[in-house]
């Protein structure tokens, strides 16, 4: 089941489910030594989808100038089945219906950026390091 929720609508125990979802891949999993929440979940939109074992695939929508995709995330057990597509899918839908016309950032892991631009994401910058991982720098704006 797809759910998108302002910070203030997620109770305490769906928050406490994403941070461990999120620490769990993009700290333990990948090995990166960060300050993974950073203080911007309150003025992010979420996307997420459940089933009876918990979420199950996250990404949060954050509502800044520009207004960015970030931490997408399909659990570990679920990856390879479509989940990602469906995923950003209810991400871009959210993006066009809200923010049409506006530029939307991304910062993508260099092997999933011919993923990104599938959705219409351009690459704006040169491959680089973060956190010992290649990124682009990406942005999308929906063609009137």
């Amino acid at each position: 089941m797809w759910h998108v929720k302002k910070f203030e609508d997620l109770d305490l125990h769906t928050l406490e489910e994403i941070y461990r979802l999120r620490v769990s891949v993009f700290i333990v999993e990948q090995a990166c030594a960060y300050q993974e929440i950073d203080g911007k979940d309150s003025l992010s939109i979420h996307i997420y989808n459940t089933d009876e074992t918990g979420i199950i695939a996250y990404l949060r929508i954050i509502q800044e100038d520009p207004v960015s995709i970030g931490r997408v995330i399909v659990r570990e057990d679920h990856r390879g089945a479509g989940l990602g597509r469906a995923l950003m899918d209810q991400a871009m839908d959210y993006v066009d219906l809200h923010h049409a016309g506006e530029l939307i950032y991304l910062h993508g892991q260099a092997h999933l950026e011919k993923y990104y631009q599938s959705f219409g994401f351009k690459t704006v910058s040169a491959m680089h390091l973060e956190d010992d991982i290649p990124h682009y720098h990406m942005e999308y704006r929906k063609e009137e």
